[in-house]
């Protein structure tokens, strides 16, 4: 093989955030094994440095593609998307390091891969400032149905051939809302999406085409093409032109274009909608947690030129301490109504119900194995009766909607027992249905267990929460809480009968050992209950859901759904 590091190859990609481009190219040079130190990147257009070297040989035809671990295309295509001229070559040393290193990015504390992972930081910053930062300004028609200040012909921007109809306030008031709070959109940083091709959702109604509403942005790395999706889906019912200095995007309703960049002067400075968008952001601005400095480092000067709400920002900051003052003289609003009727009884009208038992007795129960399939369903019906017919239920009960009974067939390969309902398990009345339950429907499948093999139920049969506003916030059971449905949970398990019961997180660890036992070092172990039910401890999929760290999340559940596949693997061995 010749000697790389005398003979420096050059590898022209089409864009600069061109990741199917690099992806191939850097899979070529693992697979020829040319090091990284031995290749010069360089994007089209850009002028070529003197020592670049020829293309790359072609690799062997029987040399083995690299292998890399699932979070590494994620990280790779946010690099990519990185101004810094040497993101290709460090993505190439990662790349090739981790065929010997396997474990590489689970080192922080690397230099290349600390870089890294500054930079997929520096994407997602630059991405969410510009999902809030951008504004779209109607361009005018006159009456010939033209433009009345045209965009540069290098952006291909179809011009209608009617006249625009007069737009009201109630439509660009719908405009605007689809934007949602400002302040919300400050509180979180999304991960940026994929760097494929921009979905095309199909818009509630056709876009008008006598309007195009075009917005200014300049980023600071090379997104545009990555984030056009967002705005697609956001603003399907408008036709729109996003311009930078690198590259433009124009939604038609169909499909997002790309086209060369444009200049400042090439956006609209300012339409009717501004006096619209500076009330509704006066609206939204919250005095009592004004913040000044948070607020410059949220909303940095550079995109207040862009924004018609940045002319009112020194009079808000200003009208702040008076407006506080009046907040703590109306004094604070009260909890909203609880938004579905609960089914339980008020407090004071239970009693006892001589028609229905007062405790629970699992012996009461017909033999599991004698139940027919109607018979089952009458007994788990029967279950659900005997706790709402309860008159000692726990005080915080009064202000759930109903209880949430488990769901699943009789003689599953695996039974799982999470903590309690969430908001949304409360209002439907079904078990998994939230977040946490669609994050473990997701792993389920991957692990290669059908829901026809599984059944769901919680530790604790309601929903504990603190009501706060329009916010119900969850509250952990305690032990107290979870003794009081032990004996429901110890019922339901003799009626449902599983091979293996899959404990998630330490609630419900706790429910089914009867003690406080650790998940983080009992994880994965084969142990049994005090009725000598075998049973397989792991995390709950909530505590993947508050991970901060994108690369832990996709470790995490990278193991979480490997716990899954092993504990139905394990209850295959057991006997039926």
């Amino acid at each position: 093989m010749p000697d790389a590091a005398r003979l420096p190859y050059a590898v022209t990609l089409a864009a600069p955030d061109d990741f199917e481009g690099w992806r191939d190219a850097a899979r070529a040079l693992v697979m020829a094994e040319i090091p990284p130190e031995a290749v010069t990147w360089i994007v089209e257009g850009d002028p070529v440095p003197l020592l670049a070297g020829g293309p790359p040989p072609v690799p062997p035809s029987d040399a083995a593609p690299p292998r890399v671990p699932r979070a590494f295309p994620d990280l790779a295509q946010q690099v990519i998307r990185h101004r810094d001229p040497a993101r290709f070559a460090l993505l190439h040393g990662l790349l090739h390091r981790l065929q010997a290193e396997r474990a590489l990015l689970e080192v922080a504390t690397d230099p290349a891969v600390a870089r890294a992972e500054a930079m997929a930081r520096a994407i997602r910053r630059d991405a969410h400032k510009m999902h809030a930062f951008v504004r779209f300004r109607e361009v005018p028609v006159d009456s010939e149905g033209a433009l009345s200040a045209p965009l540069r012909e290098a952006i291909r921007v179809a011009v209608p051939s009617t006249p625009a109809p007069a737009r009201n306030a109630r439509t660009v008031a719908l405009a605007l809302r689809n934007l949602g709070p400002l302040g919300d959109d400050l509180l979180a940083e999304p991960t940026a999406t994929p760097a494929a091709e921009p979905p095309r959702p199909a818009p509630v109604e056709p876009p008008d085409a006598a309007s195009r509403f075009v917005a200014w942005y300049e980023p600071d790395h090379h997104i545009l093409r990555a984030e056009a999706g967002f705005f697609a889906r956001r603003f399907a019912a408008l036709r729109w032109s996003i311009l930078t200095p690198e590259l433009s995007a124009h939604w038609d309703g169909v499909e997002v274009r790309f086209g060369p960049g444009a200049r400042r002067a090439d956006a609209p400075a300012e339409d009717a909608a501004e006096a619209l968008w500076r009330t509704y952001f006066g609206a939204i601005f919250n005095p009592a947690r004004l913040k000044p400095e948070a607020m410059r480092a949220e909303m940095p000067k550079k995109f207040w030129r862009n924004l018609p709400e940045a002319r009112d920002i020194p009079r808000l900051i200003e009208e702040a301490p008076r407006r506080v003052a009046e907040m703590v003289a109306r004094g604070a609003t009260p909890p909203a109504e609880r938004r579905q009727r609960a089914v339980h009884l008020p407090a004071h009208l239970r009693g006892a119900q001589p028609d229905r038992p007062a405790s629970v007795d699992p012996a009461a129960m017909p033999s599991a194995d004698l139940l027919s399939e109607s018979d089952y369903a009458e007994a788990q019906a029967a279950l659900r009766r005997d706790l709402l017919a309860r008159n000692d239920l726990p005080p915080w009960v009064a202000n759930a909607t109903q209880p949430v009974m488990g769901e699943g067939p009789q003689h599953p390969l695996l039974m799982f027992i999470g903590e309690q309902p969430g908001d949304e398990e409360d209002i439907q009345g079904r078990p998994f249905v939230g977040p946490a339950g669609r994050l473990w429907n997701k792993a389920l499948e991957e692990a290669g267990v059908t829901r026809a093999e599984a059944y769901v139920t919680n530790s604790v049969k309601h929903f504990k929460f603190t009501p706060t506003g329009k916010r119900r916030l969850h509250q952990s059971p305690d032990a107290g809480d979870i003794t009081f449905y032990r004996p429901f949970l110890q019922r339901e398990i003799a009626l449902v009968q599983p091979r293996l019961i899959v404990t998630l997180g330490a609630t419900a660890l706790r429910a089914v050992s009867g003690r406080a036992m650790p998940v983080t070092k009992l994880r994965g172990s084969l142990l049994r209950d005090p009725e000598g039910h075998p049973f397989y401890p792991t995390v709950h999929p909530s505590y993947l859901l508050r991970l901060p760290d994108p690369a832990a999340k996709a470790r995490e559940y990278d193991r979480f759904v490997e716990d899954l596949g092993q504990a139905a693997a394990t209850a295959r061995t057991l006997p039926v």
